[in-house]
């Protein structure tokens, strides 16, 4: 995904997006890169938590397309055990979605939340508090380490 650099900061809302869906991509570069290249702090958190998170609303809305009868035709996962984890599903509930910031596995939770059909705003309103603090924590990274970083560029 090296052309995404030139794009900016729409290159870091898509790199954000696809790496929020099931692709295998981590936007953590794009994060870290936009901050060595100086872009605005503020901007660089919009693009990609937006994107971040829409990618990942992207990935519960697929879950929430899926039918059990398929699953359980297409992968032999019998319905007792579709039926096992969504009693955990329903116990944590939309708070799983904070979850969904961690690499490959929040992706799973985001198709999961869709799946067993856990409410959309609740589920919105976590993923975007997920993915905030995500790029927060890169930001803070950056300013306590900044100096360091650019002198290994």
């Amino acid at each position: 995904m090296e052309w995404l650099k030139g794009l900016g900061l729409m290159g870091l809302f898509i790199g954000s997006f696809a790496s929020a869906t099931i692709l295998p991509f981590s936007s953590d570069f794009l994060i870290v890169g936009s901050i060595v290249a100086k872009f605005n702090f503020w901007a660089i958190f919009l693009c990609a938590t937006t994107g971040s998170a829409l990618g990942s609303l992207f990935t519960y809305y697929l879950g929430y397309s899926c039918k059990w009868e398929w699953i359980e035709k297409r992968f032999k996962i019998k319905k007792e055990r579709i039926e096992k984890h969504k009693k955990s599903i329903d116990k944590w509930g939309a708070p799983l979605a904070l979850i969904c910031w961690t690499p490959f596995i929040g992706d799973l939770f985001a198709l999961a939340l869709g799946f067993y059909r856990v409410k959309f705003i609740p589920v919105t309103i976590y993923i975007f508090i997920g993915k905030g603090l995500r790029v927060g924590f890169w930001m803070v990274i950056y300013m306590l380490m900044g100096a360091r970083i650019e002198q290994w560029l």
